[in-house]
């Protein structure tokens, strides 16, 4: 689980009725929020709900370990026939394909045909044989969809796919779009590491602090961030240690083993899907290739922490020397 300590500024000038309105809950296996700004509690509160069921919903329809869900009912019987899915998630697999040809792989949601053989609380990994058979069934190209019929299948038997890393952003962005139907101008919705902050809080920045990766309860730096979403993943967030090996649960889809040349990842784009997925996708590629996909992109910045503790920046957040 992306974990994103948040630090806001409270000294705002506050009318008599208008107040900051907040509420968090647990799903889609972390905890979620929603905070906004207005001058009705109970309209506040009927938004911050209805944040809540999109999140929830996302989470019944896109999550791997519910067998009712729209994503389960894809693994069980894709690799047989193509499966007709709900616009919604066509879509979000078709931006998902694009981030795999964009990254030449190394964003792959079919990391699952190995991914699931491994349970950080239990400390079990795929022995290398196991690692081997479930490698050869990660190719983002084998999974094939149809827009016209709207389906997707499996072209190798035994793969199965996971939107962890970019299903988050998803339903973060659903949750802005909510905010701003209901005319919000200042508010954020989190889930776990991805953050999308709407507007500013109330004429200062939102600040943002990094976690350090190796310091519990440490900000590896603070970031003033006004109408940005932002998502940081880590090797911290599941994971076990065995022999001095670190075993996290971001994969490298071309071994099927974690990813070790970076401890954190954060990135910064106008939408969370965005920031999700390449979080996620730059962790893979290391600091050099991870650097030049940033740079290559518009209104993307990232900081990266390697497996030696420097940090990284891209070009518009690098700090003076």
């Amino acid at each position: 689980m992306k974990y994103l300590l948040i630090s806001f500024l409270f000294f705002v000038h506050c009318s008599a009725q208008a107040a900051w309105h907040s509420r968090y809950e647990s799903t889609m296996g972390t905890r979620v929020g929603v905070e906004l700004w207005h001058d009705d509690e109970v309209q506040a509160e009927r938004i911050m709900a209805e944040v809540m069921e999109e999140m929830t919903r996302i989470n019944q329809t896109m999550s791997p370990y519910i067998e009712s869900s729209e994503l389960s009912e894809v693994n069980r019987q894709a690799a047989d026939n193509p499966v007709a899915v709900s616009l919604e998630l066509f879509a979000l697999l078709s931006k998902a394909q694009r981030f795999s040809v964009l990254s030449e792989g190394a964003f792959d949601i079919s990391f699952a045909s190995v991914g699931y053989q491994y349970d950080y609380r239990a400390q079990q990994r795929p022995d290398k044989d196991a690692l081997a058979a479930g490698a050869y069934r990660i190719d983002y190209r084998q999974v094939q969809l149809d827009p016209e019929l709207q389906t997707v299948k499996f072209g190798r038997q035994g793969m199965r796919i996971d939107l962890g890393g970019i299903a988050k952003g998803h339903a973060v962005d659903l949750g802005i779009a909510v905010l701003q139907k209901h005319g919000v101008k200042h508010g954020l919705v989190n889930a776990g590491g991805d953050t999308r902050l709407l507007g500013d809080r109330r004429g200062r920045p939102w600040v943002v602090g990094v976690k350090d990766p190796r310091v519990e309860d440490k900000q590896a730096v603070l970031l003033p961030l006004v109408d940005e979403a932002i998502s940081t993943s880590g090797d911290y967030e599941r994971y076990f240690e065995e022999d001095g090996v670190r075993y996290h649960h971001i994969l490298n889809p071309m071994t099927g083993d974690s990813a070790r040349e970076v401890q954190s990842v954060t990135v910064l784009a106008p939408d969370s899907t965005t920031a999700d997925a390449l979080s996620t996708t730059v962790f893979v590629l290391g600091v050099e290739r991870g650097l030049a996909l940033v740079e290559s992109m518009a209104n993307v910045e990232a900081i990266i922490i390697d497996n030696q503790r420097k940090m990284h920046y891209s070009s518009d957040l690098a700090p003076p020397e």
